[in-house]
């Protein structure tokens, strides 16, 4: 036989492939499992960025501790951590490294401060004061 007699012959049926009913269906079932496993997926996703942002804030409270040991006092700024603003010899940082880390939605942590205490709080994903559930604020 030739070559182009064996391409001619046609395959049996169980080799044709699917029918558009049988994709239909796959694709029915794909999108009912989607439906039923993002909203899971998202409200873990929340979560993390949630203890996220309570671990860099732990570490942030942690460097400003060592700060305040070698210093005397808590910087102005969160920029105090990476560069000397106190003009005291005893600075004996950078007490980050790398700069300081913006929260998990990308916004920065609002850091005041005293001298004596301060306060670091994230605003959580709607960016603003306040807020209740997933937009609350974050501090330690």
């Amino acid at each position: 036989m030739k070559n182009t007699e064996v391409s001619r012959k046609r395959l049996p049926m169980t080799q044709r492939g699917f029918t558009l009913i049988e994709i239909l269906v796959v694709m029915a079932i794909i999108g009912m499992l989607a439906v039923m496993v993002a909203p899971n997926l998202f409200r873990q996703q929340a979560g993390a960025q949630r203890d996220a942002a309570m671990a860099q804030i732990s570490a942030l409270q942690t460097a400003l501790d060592a700060y305040y040991l070698d210093v005397q006092r808590y910087p102005d700024t969160l920029d105090g951590l990476i560069e000397d603003d106190s003009s005291r010899a005893s600075w004996n940082g950078p007490y980050l490294r790398g700069d300081v880390p913006l929260d998990p939605w990308r916004n920065e942590y609002v850091y005041e401060s005293n001298g004596r205490e301060f306060s670091l709080i994230s605003y959580g994903p709607d960016g603003e004061e306040g807020g209740e559930g997933d937009d609350a604020d974050i501090n330690r």
